[in-house]
Parts: C-alpha cells; structure tokens; sequence
C-alpha cells in the first residue's frame, strides 16, 4: 500500500484534511501490519491527539528543530538508536509549499471549517516554510 506522497492533489485542500484524518492513519495501520514495525506520525504540535510524541520522539523532535535552527537541510534530519528493547527510527517531516494551506499561518475559510470538524483540538499551525512540522516515527522489538 502506497501512502498518498501530495494529499492536497485529491481535490484541494478541503479535502486534504478528509484524507489525512481518516486515510492517513489507516495507511499507517496497513504498514504497521504489513511490515512489522510500529508506524505513526508525531509532532510538537499535534493535530491529531494520536501524534502526540512520547519522550524519546519529544527529544528527538526538539533536536531536529535545534538543528533546523543552525541551518541544517530538513530533509537530512533522522535519528535511529536502540532503546529500551526496541529499534528506534525517526524522519523529520518538513513543511512543504502545499502544507501552508493546512498547517500556515493563514488558513482559507473552508480550510478552517474543515479543520474544526476533523480536530478541534488542532496545534498544528502557525508553521513556514522548512520549518519541521514533525516526523514519521518507526519502531521495532529487538530480539
């Protein structure tokens, strides 16, 4: 199963916030079993309360803005480690062009509406260009 790499190319950005609140995570279900590993998206700024970060992923996600801040490429950003019994990897999510329509500082009035239906409890805005939005999080029992 491929997860969709543009959601907004469905049919804009109304309909983006359809497809990440229910498509999204079964996607990540679908992998999640397909493979093994434990798959989820997490983020400082949670619009899903599932995303919330545990400690390791909290530190993680605060080391890969840190190194954002210095100047270091988003896309280059990643930790792995073993802790606690299990193989730990992580992917800084960046903000893209098409993200802002959600997740920027100025949402569209429909965009806003959608928004409040699908999570009304939403942090996930305010962000710019490159800034680190969150990150996949992938987790593995080590035997």
């Amino acid at each position: 199963m491929e997860p969709p790499t543009n959601p907004g190319r469905f049919s804009g950005p109304v309909h983006a916030v359809s497809v990440c609140s229910e498509a999204a995570p079964a996607i990540a279900r679908a992998l999640s079993e397909e493979s093994g590993w434990q798959i989820k998206r997490v983020s400082l700024k949670a619009r899903n309360p599932n995303a919330m970060p545990d400690t390791v992923e909290r530190r993680v996600l605060e080391d890969f803005d840190a190194r954002r801040a210095v100047g270091e490429s988003p896309e280059t950003l990643a930790y792995s480690a073993e802790v606690d019994g299990e193989y730990r990897f992580m992917k800084a999510q960046p903000t893209e062009g098409l993200c802002l329509a959600c997740h920027g500082s100025e949402v569209a009035p429909d965009v806003e509406a959608a928004l409040a239906k699908y999570y009304p409890n939403d942090q996930a805005r305010g962000y710019q260009l490159g800034d680190i939005r969150g990150a996949f999080s992938l987790r593995y029992p080590v035997k």
